[in-house]
């Protein structure tokens, strides 16, 4: 909000020892210095005035972030309006320029020294969106806000982590209390001895010659297959059925008494 002004003795009551004088109201910062905590706005102005590009830095003026010793404010004593560029060149100092404008939202405003009508050096940036006026950060300050909000979330994160392990810990704990055959012969397998044989198994099996092939059948023979083995039984069971000497043979074959 808009600062009030200091109020004046009141001559009445000088010299009055019953007289309780309020406490004085703390200065603003001096401009120039970290501000970034500070809102300005004057709603009684706003009501008053439009804010365009013509009244915007008369605006400013009445905020805490406007220096008086600018060369804006000679401008202002003299009658010209105080972001003529073409006065401003002919001045060396501390000024304050309008550098972007969308009307009646955004109004940019820098503050710069002036060493020669080429040379400017820039100080500090501020803006007014919708009738608030704020002082723009640093660009180290913006840079370190960051690393430090992205150091906050990991220690977040590990600290979360940490923790979960933790409970894991406790759980597997328990485990090896209530199962403690299951972890013994876990522990009786080691990985590390079975990859050492099978790479021992394995160069030897590489300096082995190979196996030799076997015989070759004599001549005549045709080696028996699960497929010829039951073709020949099934032909036996054809050929040779089971007899019966009294219903099969007929009646020519049978005894004659």
């Amino acid at each position: 909000m808009a600062t009030t002004p200091m109020v004046p003795p009141n001559p009445a009551s000088a010299g009055n020892p019953n007289f309780d004088a309020p406490p004085p109201m703390a200065a603003p910062p001096p401009p120039g210095t970290d501000m970034t905590g500070i809102c300005f706005r004057d709603q009684l102005w706003l009501n008053t005035y439009p804010l365009d590009r013509n009244l915007v830095f008369d605006y400013f003026a009445l905020s805490p972030f406007y220096d008086y010793t600018c060369n804006n404010e000679q401008l202002r004593l003299r009658s010209i309006h105080p972001l003529d560029h073409s006065q401003l060149l002919k001045m060396t100092g501390i000024e304050y320029m309008l550098s972007e404008v969308t009307e009646p939202h955004l109004f940019v405003i820098r503050k710069q020294k002036r060493d020669s009508p080429e040379k400017v050096t820039p100080m500090l940036t501020y803006y007014v969106l919708d009738g608030s006026i704020y002082q723009a950060p640093q660009l180290c300050n913006v840079f370190a806000a960051r690393v430090g909000r992205a150091l906050y979330h990991i220690s977040k994160a590990f600290t979360t982590a940490a923790s979960k392990l933790e409970k894991i810990g406790f759980v597997d704990a328990e485990n090896e209390n209530t199962v403690p055959e299951s972890k013994a012969t876990k522990e009786a397998i080691d990985f590390k001895e079975l990859k050492r044989l099978d790479h021992i198994l394995a160069s030897l099996q590489r300096k082995l010659p190979p196996a030799p092939p076997p015989p070759p059948f004599p001549e005549g023979y045709a080696p028996p297959t699960a497929e010829g083995e039951k073709s020949s039984e099934n032909q036996q069971a054809d050929t040779q059925p089971p007899v019966d000497p009294i219903i099969d043979q007929g009646p020519s074959k049978r005894r004659k008494f």
